[in-house]
């Protein structure tokens, strides 16, 4: 795939490109990079798309955020920001954090956005309220609680990136990562920057939440916003990262309208996982 450069006011994005016709803008999560949707882009340019999907911000290639922010807010500040370098509106795809982005880039500015696609990450309070109130969430969010430490970054690059390995595994435990795959996030993790720059999302965005729980319910009213873009939102069965009870009462946030589909025999990187269940839910809301 070929490689641009997208200049915005605070950062600088590197990103993947390929195919003409309306812009389809896709947004990596963690561990991830870029390449993880692989599987999606040749699909999408064939149904007479362009895509581009960039590295996060502080994601090497892309450089590190000139306004030194990693919150959730920041990433949708950072999808308007790449429409108004692009030109353009468009479709707006995102898996877990790039999910988060996509979120906040639509309470920002939905008219710049035809259409939302999302991946693994639910909108509205169930999340959080249910790391109050869920010990099944609780544990399995005990990582978002070990990255507020320091300890953290020497945990994940230990042993050749082991940690990311064993998250892989904890979150689809139905999918054998392809060894190439894992090579590529690891190079990518490894490079100058980026690892402390994906835990500064877990720091920025839950920080304030974990030091002063009278914050959760301002987050709580934030995320009870109605997104007014119409949405595809995709969940593995099988999520060992977020349940899919979290799905639940979704549809009321989105006035626009919610299509929701659980992907069955899939975990938290379904898109990569079942690929052959999910482009085709992805195509047939892109062209409805």
């Amino acid at each position: 795939m070929a490689e641009r450069t997208i200049e915005t006011p605070n950062v600088t994005f590197r990103a993947l490109e390929e195919g003409s016709g309306p812009l389809v803008l896709c947004l990596h999560g963690f561990p991830d990079d870029a390449r993880s949707w692989r599987h999606q882009i040749g699909a999408i340019v064939d149904a007479g798309f362009r895509v581009v999907a960039p590295f996060m911000r502080g994601y090497a290639p892309t450089s590190q955020p000139a306004d030194g922010r990693f919150d959730a807010l920041a990433l949708g500040e950072d999808v308007v920001a790449l429409l108004e370098a692009l030109g353009e509106d468009a479709v707006v795809m995102g898996h877990d954090w790039g999910a988060a982005a996509t979120y906040f880039g639509a309470l920002l500015s939905s008219q710049r956005m035809r259409k939302l696609v999302t991946l693994a990450v639910p909108y509205g309070p169930s999340f959080f309220r249910a790391l109050r109130e869920s010990y099944v969430q609780q544990r399995r969010s005990w990582y978002m609680l070990f990255f507020q430490h320091a300890l953290a970054e020497e945990a994940l690059a230990r042993d050749d990136f082991a940690m990311v390995e064993h998250l892989y595994r904890d979150w689809s435990p139905g999918w054998k990562v392809p060894r190439a795959a894992l090579q590529a996030v690891k190079e990518t993790l490894g490079r100058p920057g980026t690892l402390q720059a994906a835990l500064g999302y877990y720091r920025h965005t839950m920080r304030p939440v974990f030091d002063d729980p009278a914050q959760l319910d301002t987050m709580l009213q934030t995320m009870t916003m109605p997104v007014q873009v119409p949405t595809l939102y995709l969940h593995g069965a099988d999520d060992g990262c977020i349940g899919r009870e979290l799905t639940d009462g979704m549809e009321a946030y989105f006035p626009r309208g919610l299509h929701l589909e659980i992907v069955p025999d899939a975990g938290h990187f379904l898109h990569q996982e079942k690929p052959d269940a999910v482009n085709p839910m992805i195509l047939d809301f892109l062209a409805s």
